[in-house]
């Protein structure tokens, strides 16, 4: 890949290595917050990858009572259907230790994200940001969080100067409508990950960071060259 000051990249032999790396690190990070202010703060990304990480996580030793936990984004799905992300996050992650922390999500159970943004977006500003730590993943069409190629609230989040929040997003690879943090939102932490796995995501993520052709705008572009704080990429094959 191409050298970035603002980009690390960490290597791992498989899955169950990334996880344990990962996890150690997040875990350091929310320590940091408890001491430093008293809480801390947690936004992670639903799908499979990250199931490993979050059943480690929830291992770790820290306060989890002062910690709050929410998502980047989230599919327009109840809270009790398999492709959940909150669903994902209580199974996975608030168990063990982390059943003690408090989860904020985003789905508001009106009909529409478009009716739930205000809601979600109350939540949101509510949230004692910075964030201690962010967990990004990253699609093969380089969408991440929900900021997916073609949606059709793709500029309004990516735009900086809007005020923290979430906006809904609609896109033809989304599959479900979908609420995300807006750019800036994820911006303000302390730390950010960008977690992925495959010879395919790490040859769409080099493409995003050379910026050549089609990858110029791949939705992931903007954390690479956007974010104030270093992205520390956690990879396996």
């Amino acid at each position: 890949m191409t050298p970035s000051l603002n980009v690390s990249i960490h290597n791992f032999t498989d899955g169950r290595a990334l996880a344990v790396a990962l996890a150690e690190r997040v875990a350091d990070r929310l320590r940091a917050g408890l001491v430093e202010r008293d809480f801390a703060l947690l936004a992670v990304s639903g799908g499979r990858t990250p199931l490993q990480f979050f059943d480690l996580l929830s291992q770790a030793t820290l306060d989890w009572s002062r910690v709050q936990v929410t998502l980047v984004d989230e599919r327009w799905v109840d809270g009790d259907d398999p492709r959940s992300n909150a669903r994902l996050v209580r199974e996975h992650l608030l168990q063990n230790a982390a059943a003690a922390a408090r989860f904020v999500p985003l789905y508001t159970g009106d009909a529409t994200p478009e009716e739930g943004q205000p809601e979600a977006g109350r939540r949101v500003h509510a949230l004692p940001l910075p964030f201690d730590a962010v967990v990004l993943g990253m699609g093969l069409d380089g969408h991440t969080a929900s900021f997916f190629p073609g949606g059709d609230q793709l500029e309004a989040a990516l735009d900086l100067n809007l005020p923290n929040g979430a906006v809904p997003m609609r896109a033809p690879g989304a599959g479900e409508p979908r609420i995300t943090l807006t750019l800036s939102t994820l911006l303000e932490t302390r730390h950010l990950f960008l977690h992925i796995e495959g010879e395919a995501k790490r040859d769409v993520l080099a493409q995003a960071r050379l910026g050549g052709g089609d990858a110029a705008h791949y939705p992931v572009r903007a954390v690479l060259e956007r974010s104030p704080v270093p992205l520390a990429v956690y990879w396996c094959p």
